[in-house]
């Protein structure tokens, strides 16, 4: 519980006082947008990496080198625990962004946050708006900023990691529209920190596993048609092997 309210008010007190640091960004971003988001992200990497040495989080990255140096992607990941976003942003290298939920933006400060560090709010009851959030999604990624996307639609609470819910496939529009690869992304251990416990925080080992990546147009024709299907396997096999290496679940083979 010390935990949980110890992280709580560091995020109420950084928002608080990051505002004079808000209109600073904000002023750069006046004369260089690039500047202002490169800016905002050192900052939001710096809070949340103390964010997640409070929460006793420690992280294992696996296959970071399987992520191109030479332009943006979509990464598409399992989505258990708000921790995801906090180990997102500190281990994948340049400016990404995440799609949110349209309910973030009415966050005073945090949503401004959002909005630096090149997040999408995401509207899933109004198709129109869906739509305009893709095709911002796919400018951004042209303009060389990285999109997360959790095609689950939301977190979810399956007491199994491997309990995958549906992948939606109009979540992969921006890889098919742009032309840019896709990274799958396995996370596992978030779920530990906080949601399993609420309102409770425990130390917790999390690992994030970066997947070869993939063009959706190279799929073979019966994965092409279902590419959300697709990743949702590529990720659901990282999460088998790295919960059998924990020995968290016996070897099926």
């Amino acid at each position: 519980m010390i935990r949980f309210i110890l992280v709580a008010a560091t995020v109420i007190m950084f928002l608080i006082l990051s505002i004079p640091v808000i209109i600073f960004e904000w002023l750069t971003g006046k004369k260089d947008r690039r500047q202002r988001d490169v800016q905002s992200l050192a900052v939001v990497q710096w809070i949340f990496k103390i964010l997640l040495k409070m929460a006793g989080v420690s992280i294992t990255v696996k296959g970071r080198d399987n992520i191109p140096e030479d332009r943006a992607v979509l990464y598409v990941g399992n989505h258990r625990s708000y921790f995801d976003i906090l180990v997102g942003y500190v281990t994948v290298p340049g400016l990404m962004g995440f799609v949110a939920k349209k309910e973030m933006e009415k966050i005073p400060l945090l949503s401004t946050w959002m909005k630096y560090v090149n997040c999408l709010f995401l509207d899933r009851k109004n198709l129109k708006e869906g739509l305009k959030t893709i095709l911002t999604g796919i400018d951004q990624v042209k303009q060389g900023v990285s999109v997360w996307i959790f095609p689950e639609g939301t977190r979810n609470r399956e007491e199994s990691p491997l309990d995958l819910m549906p992948f939606k496939e109009g979540s992969l529009k921006i890889a098919e529209k742009s032309g840019c690869p896709v990274i799958p992304v396995a996370i596992t251990g978030t779920a530990e920190v906080f949601e399993r416990q609420f309102p409770r925080m425990l130390p917790s080992q999390v690992t994030i596993e970066f997947g070869k990546p993939f063009y959706t147009k190279e799929l073979e024709p019966e994965f092409r048609k279902f590419p959300g299907a697709y990743v949702e396997n590529q990720i659901k096999a990282m999460l088998e092997a790295e919960l059998i290496s924990q020995g968290k679940i016996s070897d099926r083979a």
